[in-house]
């Protein structure tokens, strides 16, 4: 089982180059990190865990600048955004900047993607919330075109280019992997089959239930093989690592605290015992 880590990386958090360095040398397969462009301070929207939303999330990092500093310093650590919110980037320029980290880091990124959930913040960027599922489908169609296709176009209801040159290509072919994350339901699972590669599970429970669900939907559009499932932000508990590898799955994404570098350094090397496959 391959263990990753997320933590929402900040200004008052540990170093996210300083942590990147500790999980690879500890042996972690992969680090990812959460995007919010900010939080309007008059918001209506409920915060997803209830009662205040914490302050980590108005000091979060930028994804591709933060994963960009931590290539830099590492040779194998797998590089994540979970997740992306895609709806709020203009995509041509998106699809740049993965290209780029794809191409420096030597094929190293997961494109983790969601829907998002916060109104305000979406609405400063000009997206209604009730097409941003709509936005997140054709932004990730019209980046893989420039991704893909020498000569990229593409004409959407809310993405149009016409052909044009983007160059780098992602080392990764044809895509970085786009991993969507969210809640198990029917209309998550039919974005999920029509145009991403697998499935970022928050918290991880009811897998047992879920997961034939998703494979039923998955062949029944036509997608050939199995979604590549990962249980993410999970705090790991005696017996829970065993329970993901007998679904099947070989890849589960740790929870760090969003805290100084002491602190998280004590959890990773509570956590390094699962690496180790002490479960």
């Amino acid at each position: 089982m391959r263990i990753g880590l997320t933590i929402f990386a900040t200004d008052q958090s540990i170093g996210v180059v300083e942590l990147a360095r500790e999980a690879e040398s500890r042996g972690f397969h992969s680090l990812f990190v959460p995007e919010h462009t900010h939080i309007p301070i008059g918001r209506r929207t409920p915060a997803p865990t209830g009662g205040e939303l914490p302050e980590m999330y108005r000091r979060c990092l930028d994804p591709i600048a933060a994963l960009s500093a931590c290539a830099a310093v590492t040779e194998r650590l797998v590089l994540g955004s979970g997740i992306s919110l895609v709806a709020q980037h203009e995509p041509i320029g998106y699809a740049k900047a993965w290209a780029t980290l794809d191409h420096l880091s030597g094929g190293r990124t997961v494109f983790g993607v969601g829907f998002g959930w916060n109104e305000d913040e979406m609405e400063h960027h000009g997206v209604d919330m009730h097409t941003r599922r709509q936005r997140v489908r054709e932004h990730v169609a019209a980046m893989t075109a420039l991704w893909t296709d020498d000569e990229a176009s593409f004409d959407g209801e809310f993405v149009e280019f016409s052909p044009s040159w983007s160059w780098p290509k992602p080392v990764q072919r044809p895509r970085p992997p786009v991993l969507l994350g969210g809640g198990a339901g029917p209309k998550l699972f039919a974005h999920l089959c029509e145009w991403a590669d697998g499935w970022m599970p928050i918290g991880g429970g009811g897998l047992s239930r879920t997961l034939p669900e998703l494979e039923r939907a998955w062949s029944q559009a036509g997608r050939d093989g199995m979604p590549v499932v990962v249980p993410f932000g999970v705090m790991p508990s005696p017996g829970k690592i065993d329970h993901y590898a007998s679904l099947g799955l070989d890849e589960v994404v740790l929870s760090l605290p969003s805290a100084p570098r002491d602190e998280v350094l004590t959890v990773l090397d509570s956590y390094a015992r699962y690496v180790a496959g002490d479960t």
